[in-house]
């Protein structure tokens, strides 16, 4: 893979991708808040007809993409490197699986663990008003369908897709590269730059209706604490409170604060699950744990396909599960590149079944805590008006509930608190990622532009703000369905592109097997044996390898370079102090790249008296892949060029297999 573009040194503006994206989400923003009630009109219309004729496929695509990232974990493919193959990961698995945790937090949990599970229970799918405990497990069984697996597969695949390309290949840390197997440079052009473009404006959707369903959120626990009415131009002041803290810890560098604030945020959090279980029905909720678990496993399968084309109310689907992996998709980018940041040098498999389990553990515990001790208020306490608040005005169900707890009113104050937190740091998290998805240029982990995080900031704001005026709920769940709509085919694509990519990786594999006929000179197992158990002990010294990749290695590079641009071939050298590398471009397949790395290591504890108590240096092989695990320290100038030409000819065997 060789995607020929030269980003530049410093990070700048994409401006394809810059002005198609912002002129999209600007038009929406600008309509919506110009004419709210014929934009909720016509968005609800659009939402309707999607849920109608397209429901089946956002059920079928979100299979796909949790069968796709399953499978590559099983499969032999699981051992692959998210980086070259020397690469280790940046962060120790527990840090790791906190920051997953970290990533499973959202605002949202605190609006539809409550609202949601009674939701269903009075208003199931099929049938009538429900009622009994044979409806609310079935509630809880869709809430859990809803949290799950199936929205954690399309993170794992947006975060596999950008992490995969990024470090193992090298091109931009983009959407659009993992579109190179199927259309290679063009990537660089219109196409990929509206696969960018389009990952953009499902992101900001995305956000936006988190920002929305958080802000009717703040408003009822407000309202409860506090004579604040609930009313649309309170929750407008708490859009632009609440986005300009986001923008201000954007651009201003305080972020490590504001980490610090997030961690003590997990940490109340946290606090909070713990209360409602042991404040409630102790028992009662493990158990009914225990049961959602076994539900959800159990018939995950034929949930993920259940379209209700036998009966059903017609609009539920649209509502409810549509309008979800809608959502989970629209969060793909930006929790997607997150995610990609972080986890570098994991293995496929752990990679896939640490984003799937980790967050899911703490998500579905959060959800079956507070929503069955909802569920237990209206079955065994005669608390059937939380389950039609939930219905009528979902926002403020949860602060119903918490009311009936101990120590009510500094619950809700730590949950209004929590949720302020939350807001700020998803906030400020988006429109810094948003930023970077929008621009080119400097290393993979770098942030875009400041400038540019203060325009997806106000983006985000006047979105939310003119959905919420366009129709509250109804408007922020049709939005996000249009939205994710053509973003979904975008990560039908890229688990294509990653399908052919894998396939080259086991290519690579049969090649790395293929051995040429020795030329001239011999191979280094054919020097005398002497030498060879000389060389084994012996533990150079960093100016001894110096030398000898000048002496050595140079010549052996500059020889074959001339010899294969008499070919025809185009080829480039560079000789650094410490790192010496041969190319040879291919055009539209792979680069050959031949690297000699110098690499210092501290002596082994065997290694005799002389040799202790200091570093030793190797000359190690990398090629394009990474690190050969072997180095040429001995080796005379023909042997050197008769490895180098022996790599080049299994990288041709690589070429014929992929062409």
């Amino acid at each position: 893979m060789n995607t020929v573009e030269t980003p530049p040194s410093e990070v700048r503006t994409l401006r394809p991708v810059f002005l198609l994206a912002a002129t999209l989400v600007a038009a929406f923003a600008i309509l919506v808040t110009a004419f709210p009630s014929q934009s909720g009109v016509l968005l609800l219309q659009a939402q309707t007809w999607a849920s109608r004729n397209v429901g089946w496929y956002y059920l079928l695509a979100m299979t796909l993409y949790l069968v796709f990232v399953v499978g590559v974990a099983l499969s032999g493919y699981g051992n692959v490197k998210l980086g070259a193959d020397h690469d280790e990961p940046e962060f120790s698995y527990l840090s790791w699986a906190g920051m997953l945790f970290a990533a499973g937090i959202s605002i949202t949990l605190f609006f539809f663990c409550v609202s949601e599970p009674l939701t269903h229970y009075l208003q199931p799918p099929q049938g009538g008003v429900g009622s009994g405990e044979a409806s609310a497990r079935q509630a809880m069984q869709l809430l859990f369908l809803h949290w799950g697996l199936h929205g954690w597969g399309v993170f794992a695949l947006a975060a596999m897709a950008l992490a995969y390309f990024a470090y193992r290949h090298n091109p931009p840390l983009a959407l659009r590269s993992a579109l190179y197997p199927l259309i290679g440079k063009r990537i660089n052009g219109p196409i990929g730059y509206t696969v960018d473009a389009l990952g953009i404006v499902a992101t900001v959707f995305g956000i936006g209706a988190d920002m929305g369903f958080g802000v009717l959120h703040l408003n009822a626990g407000l309202n409860t604490l506090l004579p604040v009415p609930h009313a649309p131009w309170v929750q407008v002041a708490l859009i632009v409170l609440m986005m300009g803290a986001a923008i201000t810890v954007a651009v201003s560098g305080v972020e490590k604060g504001v980490r610090l604030m997030s961690d003590i945020n997990m940490l109340l959090a946290i606090a909070l699950l713990l209360f409602m279980l042991f404040a409630g029905p102790t028992q009662y909720l493990l158990s009914t744990l225990m049961q959602n678990l076994g539900d959800y496993l159990g018939n995950v399968v034929g949930k993920s396909f259940d379209v209700y084309a036998y009966g059903g109310r017609t609009d539920w689907l649209g509502d409810w599960t549509v309008f979800y992996w809608a959502w989970w998709i629209g969060w793909a980018p930006f929790v997607g590149l997150f995610i990609a940041r972080i986890s570098r040098g994991r293995t496929l498999r752990e990679f896939v079944f640490g984003v799937l389990l980790i967050p899911l553990g703490f998500t579905l515990a959060w959800l079956s805590i507070f929503g069955n001790s909802a569920l237990d208020q209206v079955l065994h306490h005669g608390q059937e008006h939380l389950a039609q608040l939930a219905v009528d005005d979902p926002p403020t169900v949860l602060y119903a509930l918490l009311e009936s707890y101990p120590w009510s009113r500094a619950v809700i104050g730590v949950v209004v608190f929590v949720s302020f937190i939350f807001f700020v740091t998803s906030a400020d998290s988006g429109t810094v990622v948003l930023s970077t998805l929008s621009s080119h240029g400097g290393v993979p982990e770098e942030d875009g532009p400041r400038w540019l995080r203060v325009f997806w900031g106000v983006m985000i704001a006047l979105v939310t703000t003119g959905l919420l005026l366009a129709g509250s709920m109804d408007a922020l769940k049709s939005a996000v369905v249009l939205a994710s709509l053509p973003f979904s085919v975008v990560l039908l694509l890229m688990l294509w592109g990653l399908t052919r990519a894998l396939g080259e990786e086991s290519q690579r594999r049969k090649a790395s097997q293929y051995s040429p006929v020795p030329l001239i000179g011999q191979s280094r197992h054919q020097r005398g044996w002497r030498q060879r158990i000389t060389q084994a002990v012996h533990f150079p010294v960093r100016d001894e390898v110096y030398r000898f990749m000048d002496s050595e290695v140079r010549p052996a590079m500059e020889a074959v370079a001339a010899q294969l641009r008499e070919q025809g071939l185009d080829v480039s050298t560079d000789f650094e102090p410490g790192q010496m590398t041969l190319e040879v471009d291919h055009g539209e397949q792979q680069v050959f790249r031949y690297q000699v790395v110098l690499q210092g290591y501290l002596t082994p504890s065997f290694a005799a008296q002389r040799f202790r108590n200091q570093r030793y240096y190797r000359a190690e092989v990398h090629l394009y892949e990474g690190g050969q695990d072997y180095e040429l320290v001995g080796y005379s100038r023909q042997q050197i060029i008769n490895d180098i030409i022996d790599q080049y000819e299994r990288h041709l065997q690589f070429l014929h297999l992929t062409r």
